[in-house]
């Protein structure tokens, strides 16, 4: 009876596994063997040259434009991390209190994650980029009177990766934004009113109840910050048209380059793998530093 008992279990969850082994692990060992050869994505793989790891010693001693891209990805998810984060954080703690039209907020919060990244982009290019020379931004600071800050804000490259950041985390704090107000109403509303009998202000509330018992929605919101922003490139397509001579170029847009301009296939299965590395690297980071702090905690 045990026996089948497991065997029951293993039933229900045989179909994802069966989708994961199929679109996960097989494709991951296919593109692994790719990345042994020179392939240009054309002939036959039967006739590609083998060269074993030398893909992979290029990518990490000799090509400094991947390692460059993955800066620029690096910088837009700490500053997705800080700021974007940041700011659904506040933003859900506000509507989790009983404030006017929270409703209507948590629906406006909603509503940039849901727009097509596409649209996203060509409408902040159209309201950050020179049209004419006179975008919307630019014409704002002009009657403010600040002339030392208009720019072409897309094509200098100081700003240019600070902008696709900014716009970026726009776009995609109301997924965090989400989580963190689920999170919220999943405390118990007795802990609270147990502190308020105590006499715990706001700020001991904060710290000894709400921000310990979220630290496992702050690890999720984290690692999904994560995987998303170093996978982005959408947005950036269509935003600055490209990689922009790489001040914005991300580790997506190196390997579509590569692909496309180089017919270099094999090297860029091995910069997808290079890529899910640092991605696996970093989530265990930083799952390992907010473990740390719950424990301090």
């Amino acid at each position: 009876m045990k026996l089948r008992q497991v065997l029951e279990d293993y039933t229900f969850i045989l179909p994802a596994v069966g989708i994961f082994i199929i679109f996960y692990i097989v494709p991951f060992f296919f593109i692994f063997r790719l990345s042994l050869f020179e392939w240009d994505g054309i002939g036959r793989l039967s006739s590609a040259t083998f060269v074993g790891l030398a893909n992979f010693k290029e990518i990490i001693f000799r090509d400094s434009n991947w390692w460059r891209s993955v800066s620029n990805a690096g910088w837009i998810t700490f500053i997705a991390l800080t700021f974007q984060n940041s700011l659904a954080f506040l933003l859900a703690l506000a509507c989790s209190k009983r404030i006017v039209l929270r409703g209507v907020y948590r629906i406006i919060f909603f509503i940039p994650p849901i727009l097509s990244e596409v649209v996203v982009g060509m409408v902040w290019r159209f309201i950050i980029n020179d049209v004419d020379g006179a975008n919307i931004v630019n014409q704002v600071l002009a009657y403010l009177g600040l002339h030392q800050f208009v720019r072409a804000w897309l094509s200098d490259p100081n700003t240019a990766l600070n902008v696709v950041a900014l716009v970026h985390s726009w776009k995609g704090f109301g997924w965090a934004f989400l989580i963190f107000l689920a999170g919220l109403q999943t405390i118990p509303r007795e802990f609270y009113e147990s502190a308020r009998v105590d006499g715990a202000n706001s700020w001991q509330v904060f710290k000894n109840i709400t921000f310990p018992l979220l630290v496992p929605v702050i690890i999720l919101v984290a690692i999904l910050t994560i995987l998303g922003t170093m996978q982005s490139f959408v947005l950036i397509i269509s935003l600055v048209g490209g990689e922009l001579a790489g001040y914005t170029s991300v580790p997506v847009l190196r390997i579509l380059w590569v692909m496309r301009n180089s017919s270099r296939f094999g090297y860029a299965c091995a910069l997808g793998i290079n890529l899910g590395i640092i991605l696996v690297v970093a989530s265990f980071i930083q799952y390992k530093f907010f473990k740390k702090v719950r424990d301090l905690i």
